[in-house]
Protein backbone atom coordinates (compact mmCIF):
# COMPACT_ATOMS: atom_id res chain seq x y z
CA UNK A 1 0.00 0.00 0.00
CA UNK A 2 0.98 3.64 -0.20
CA UNK A 3 1.38 4.01 3.54
CA UNK A 4 3.61 6.80 4.76
CA UNK A 5 6.25 6.06 7.37
CA UNK A 6 5.37 7.25 10.85
CA UNK A 7 6.69 10.66 11.89
CA UNK A 8 7.08 9.42 15.43
CA UNK A 9 8.26 6.19 17.01
CA UNK A 10 5.50 6.54 19.63
CA UNK A 11 2.71 4.04 18.86
CA UNK A 12 0.04 6.40 20.22
CA UNK A 13 1.17 9.32 18.06
CA UNK A 14 1.55 7.03 15.05
CA UNK A 15 -1.92 5.53 15.48
CA UNK A 16 -3.42 8.98 15.83
CA UNK A 17 -1.84 9.96 12.51
CA UNK A 18 -3.87 7.18 10.89
CA UNK A 19 -7.23 7.26 12.73
CA UNK A 20 -6.97 10.21 15.09
CA UNK A 21 -9.37 12.55 13.36
CA UNK A 22 -13.07 12.57 14.27
CA UNK A 23 -14.36 11.42 10.93
CA UNK A 24 -12.23 8.29 10.49
CA UNK A 25 -13.56 6.87 13.73
CA UNK A 26 -17.16 7.80 12.82
CA UNK A 27 -16.77 6.01 9.47
CA UNK A 28 -15.32 2.97 11.21
CA UNK A 29 -18.14 3.03 13.76
CA UNK A 30 -20.73 3.04 11.01
CA UNK A 31 -19.10 0.20 9.09
CA UNK A 32 -18.07 -1.99 12.02
CA UNK A 33 -20.87 -1.40 14.52
CA UNK A 34 -23.80 -0.25 12.39
CA UNK A 35 -23.25 -2.42 9.32
CA UNK A 36 -23.16 0.39 6.77
CA UNK A 37 -21.35 -0.50 3.55
CA UNK A 38 -22.09 2.04 0.83
CA UNK A 39 -21.01 5.66 0.38
CA UNK A 40 -24.61 6.94 0.51
CA UNK A 41 -25.28 5.04 3.76
CA UNK A 42 -22.16 6.54 5.32
CA UNK A 43 -23.13 10.01 4.13
CA UNK A 44 -26.56 9.81 5.78
CA UNK A 45 -25.31 9.69 9.39
CA UNK A 46 -26.54 12.09 12.06
CA UNK A 47 -23.15 13.84 12.19
CA UNK A 48 -23.68 15.21 8.65
CA UNK A 49 -20.22 14.52 7.26
CA UNK A 50 -19.44 16.55 4.13
CA UNK A 51 -19.03 14.60 0.89
CA UNK A 52 -15.43 15.71 0.36
CA UNK A 53 -14.47 14.74 3.91
CA UNK A 54 -16.12 11.31 3.58
CA UNK A 55 -14.38 10.64 0.26
CA UNK A 56 -11.04 11.67 1.78
CA UNK A 57 -11.45 9.50 4.88
CA UNK A 58 -12.54 6.46 2.87
CA UNK A 59 -9.51 6.87 0.60
CA UNK A 60 -7.19 7.28 3.58
CA UNK A 61 -8.59 4.22 5.37
CA UNK A 62 -8.26 2.23 2.16
CA UNK A 63 -4.68 3.46 1.68
CA UNK A 64 -3.80 2.26 5.19
CA UNK A 65 -5.43 -1.13 4.45
CA UNK A 66 -8.08 -0.58 7.13
CA UNK A 67 -10.94 -0.71 4.64
CA UNK A 68 -11.34 -2.55 1.37
CA UNK A 69 -13.32 -1.00 -1.50
CA UNK A 70 -14.98 -3.31 -4.01
CA UNK A 71 -17.81 -3.22 -6.54
CA UNK A 72 -21.23 -3.74 -5.03
CA UNK A 73 -22.41 -7.16 -6.24
CA UNK A 74 -26.02 -5.90 -6.11
CA UNK A 75 -25.32 -2.74 -8.15
CA UNK A 76 -22.07 -2.74 -10.13
CA UNK A 77 -22.22 1.07 -10.44
CA UNK A 78 -21.61 1.42 -6.70
CA UNK A 79 -18.89 0.37 -4.29
CA UNK A 80 -19.02 -1.25 -0.88
CA UNK A 81 -16.54 -0.73 1.94
CA UNK A 82 -15.60 -3.55 4.27
CA UNK A 83 -12.99 -3.76 7.01
CA UNK A 84 -9.75 -5.63 6.51
CA UNK A 85 -8.04 -7.50 9.33
CA UNK A 86 -6.41 -4.22 10.36
CA UNK A 87 -9.83 -2.57 10.47
CA UNK A 88 -11.31 -5.38 12.54
CA UNK A 89 -8.40 -5.08 14.97
CA UNK A 90 -9.76 -1.61 15.85
CA UNK A 91 -12.94 -3.09 17.39
CA UNK A 92 -11.58 -3.16 20.98
CA UNK A 93 -10.58 0.50 20.63
CA UNK A 94 -14.09 1.41 19.46
CA UNK A 95 -15.59 -0.53 22.37
CA UNK A 96 -13.34 1.39 24.78
CA UNK A 97 -14.40 4.70 23.24
CA UNK A 98 -18.07 3.70 23.60
CA UNK A 99 -17.57 2.82 27.27
CA UNK A 100 -15.68 6.03 27.99
CA UNK A 101 -18.29 8.17 26.23
CA UNK A 102 -21.18 6.47 28.05
CA UNK A 103 -19.44 7.03 31.39
CA UNK A 104 -18.19 10.59 30.88
CA UNK A 105 -20.22 12.37 28.19
CA UNK A 106 -23.81 13.18 29.07
CA UNK A 107 -26.41 12.35 26.45
CA UNK A 108 -24.42 9.68 24.61
CA UNK A 109 -26.08 6.48 23.46
CA UNK A 110 -24.83 2.99 22.66
CA UNK A 111 -24.30 2.57 18.87
CA UNK A 112 -25.38 -1.09 19.08
CA UNK A 113 -28.05 -2.77 21.20
CA UNK A 114 -26.93 -2.49 24.82
CA UNK A 115 -27.36 -6.22 25.43
CA UNK A 116 -24.86 -6.98 22.65
CA UNK A 117 -22.32 -4.55 24.09
CA UNK A 118 -22.34 -6.30 27.49
CA UNK A 119 -20.43 -9.23 26.01
CA UNK A 120 -17.82 -7.44 23.91
CA UNK A 121 -15.92 -10.62 23.11
CA UNK A 122 -19.02 -12.25 21.66
CA UNK A 123 -19.90 -9.06 19.78
CA UNK A 124 -16.39 -8.86 18.37
CA UNK A 125 -16.56 -12.51 17.25
CA UNK A 126 -19.92 -11.83 15.56
CA UNK A 127 -18.59 -8.78 13.74
CA UNK A 128 -15.40 -10.57 12.67
CA UNK A 129 -17.45 -13.52 11.38
CA UNK A 130 -19.62 -11.18 9.32
CA UNK A 131 -16.52 -9.94 7.48
CA UNK A 132 -14.50 -13.18 7.52
CA UNK A 133 -14.19 -13.60 3.72
CA UNK A 134 -12.59 -10.17 3.37
CA UNK A 135 -8.78 -10.21 3.20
Amino acid sequence: MGMKPARSSCPIASTLEVIGDRWSLVVLRDILLRGKRRYRELLDGPEAIATNILADRLARLEEWDILHKSRDPEDRRQFVYTPTGRGLDLLPILFQLVRWGLKHVEGTEVPVPRARLKDERALERTIRARFAPVR
